[in-house]
């Protein structure tokens, strides 16, 4: 039953590894066709940009890199198996911190309640303060989102992220343990939120109302932004992406029917995705650097994030405008 609904929900088989899905962006087959390797997490920009049929007259080919979570796909781009990145703004900043050479070229933004602590419904937690001397598994690693969240509705409600017991999980080991029983409090995201309140679990507390920023980065390698080609594709594709993210706005049932068909998620799960899913692609603004610093120093302060990123240092705002 648990391979069973993970693998609806992720279409499993088909991450954790790097699947080249030609974008028949162009008639023009020439060698000197600039090939970007976009990094992505669950097939999410996969699926929006097919969907919506975004590349249709693109001068580039596009690889797609898929993984579970933001950890390993930065490793892919440290070690070049991948152009860019894609995550919320804590995994961001903990690839930066430690050293994949990465610029945050374009910002993303949702409502932040993709992000939740999830509690079975016999955990006996009902709100934020029974956390206290209880083991949390956060997923994917250290320095997620779901991370951010549980780091801050600690602090919002009195208590130190000492008084609780993190345990870091990848999201497929996590799902089958919370469906299990083995694990009762789970900081999640996504499509495993998802899952995992489908299968009955509780939730306890989400991003929304500012405890999750709510913002994204798209970010690329320092290698592909000294490729001039590389460079002028990605810009292209930047533009294209923010084309497909609104067409999930106006197109949120056909954007979920997409989930199902190419994610093998179910009908409840895709709509769920659907809604809240990234609406825009922002240049990088001094308020997105205030906004994401402020989460950096949190994490900082107590211990996840060392060393501290400078966000504005971080960024290539030339690529859009």
């Amino acid at each position: 039953m648990i391979r069973r609904i993970a693998a609806a929900a992720l279409s499993l088989s088909a991450l954790l590894a790097l699947t080249a899905c030609g974008a028949d962006s162009s008639a023009d087959t020439s060698s000197k066709q600039a090939t970007l390797a976009i990094g992505d997490q669950a097939k999410t920009l996969q699926t929006i940009v097919e969907a919506s049929g975004a590349l249709k007259g693109a001068k580039y080919k596009v690889k797609w890199a898929e993984f579970e979570g933001a950890a390993p796909l930065y490793q892919a781009v440290q070690a070049g198996a991948a152009d860019t990145g894609y995550s919320a703004d804590l995994p961001a900043l903990q690839a930066l911190s430690g050293g994949v050479k990465v610029k945050n070229v374009a910002a993303l933004k949702n409502d932040g309640t993709h992000v939740g602590i999830v509690v079975r419904k016999d955990s006996g937690i009902d709100s934020v303060k029974d956390l206290k001397g209880q083991k949390v598994v956060v997923s994917s690693a250290k320095g997620s989102v779901s991370e951010y969240l549980l780091a801050n509705v600690l602090k919002q409600n009195g208590l130190s992220y000492k008084d609780v017991k993190v345990q870091y999980l990848l999201p497929t080991d996590a799902q089958a343990a919370f469906a299990s029983g083995k694990i009762k409090t789970w900081a999640i995201f996504g499509v495993y939120q998802a899952v995992a309140l489908e299968q009955g679990g509780k939730l306890l507390v989400d991003g929304g109302d500012g405890r999750v920023s709510g913002i994204g980065f798209i970010n690329a390698s320092e290698k592909a932004l000294a490729d001039a080609s590389k460079k002028a594709a990605l810009a292209d594709f930047l533009t294209r992406l923010g084309t497909a993210l609104q067409w999930t706005s106006t197109h949120q049932d056909a954007y979920a029917k997409a989930i199902e068909q190419r994610n093998g998620a179910d009908a409840t799960v895709a709509q769920t995705l659907a809604s809240a899913a990234y609406s825009k692609v922002l240049p990088i603004t001094a308020d997105v650097n205030k906004t994401v610093q402020g989460v950096a120093d949190l994490m900082n302060g107590i211990g996840v994030l060392d060393p501290n990123v400078d966000v504005a240092k971080s960024a290539d705002t030339s690529l859009l405008k």
